[in-house]
């Protein structure tokens, strides 16, 4: 027998439950989500989407990560990785990166539906771009560089610098982008070559190389413990979700401060 759905979040429970939480309007907001997570949503990813621009108002600033994973070289795939027998197909093949168009990897129905709202910006990566909407969008995102793409020449830095929030629906620190700021800013990690394809403005497409860090957010969490011993996190439960707000400039130089004291570097220091 299947499941009888018994909590029904709707978009008037949920601007209540941001509201309780601590969001207010004229916030920026960075916000990270999993629809599953909070059980039944009447209206699905478009009333989690609706909820936020209401909860920010007409002066907030709604920012999403729209990451496009599968629009990266092949032999760095994994989870799963492909076999290299395949690889000069895909790369023959790889339909070049448009925005709004190109598909989005593992960041789930609620970004996918932000993005694609009237007023909405998106930054240009090809692979690890923004979405942004409201007061501050062009700001956020007017431009992201092609190398070191979330570092100081990114939504990111800007989120940082404006004193933005970060909001988590169901996911985990391991799912925050912003943090990776961190990462840049610490020094901890080696340099990489990352490519993606790319379209010309002649139409005609390319494989396009960039200089990235080689980040991993899988320390994240590691960072929580600290968070939460200053009282940095506040927490709610919204249907089956559970709800996080924190500011983003607080969580990223936590962030640096457990990174620079765990770096192998630091021994040397």
């Amino acid at each position: 027998m299947d499941k009888v759905i018994q909590n029904i979040v709707t978009k008037d429970s949920l601007v209540k439950a941001l509201r309780d939480l601590g969001v207010e309007e004229n916030m920026i907001l960075e916000v990270h989500s999993s629809l599953s997570s909070f059980g039944f949503v009447l209206g699905g990813a478009r009333t989690v989407v609706d909820a936020l621009i209401e909860a920010v108002g007409e002066s907030g600033t709604i920012l999403m990560a729209v990451q496009t994973g599968d629009n990266t070289d092949p032999s760095g795939w994994s989870k799963p990785p492909v076999d290299p027998k395949y690889w000069k197909m895909i790369r023959e093949e790889m339909p070049p990166y448009e925005i709004g168009k190109t598909d989005l990897r593992g960041m789930g129905d609620i970004p996918d539906n932000f993005r694609h709202r009237d007023g909405v910006i998106c930054s240009s990566h090809p692979a690890v771009s923004y979405a942004a909407y409201g007061r501050y969008a062009k700001i956020l995102c007017n431009r992201q560089s092609l190398h070191f793409p979330l570092s100081e020449e990114s939504p990111t830095a800007r989120l940082y610098e404006l004193k933005g929030h970060v909001l988590m629906l169901g996911t985990d620190l391991t799912t925050c982008t912003c943090m990776h700021l961190a990462e840049y800013r610490s020094e901890r990690k080696p340099i990489c070559i990352h490519a993606s394809c790319i379209k010309r403005p002649d139409g005609t497409r390319e494989w396009k190389r960039y200089l990235d860090l080689d980040l991993d957010s899988d320390d994240f969490e590691q960072v929580r413990p600290a968070m939460e011993k200053k009282g940095l996190i506040k927490e709610t439960m919204i249907g089956d979700c559970k709800a996080s707000l924190f500011a983003a400039n607080e969580a990223i130089d936590e962030a640096m401060h457990w990174f620079e004291k765990t770096s192998i570097y630091e021994f040397y220091r």
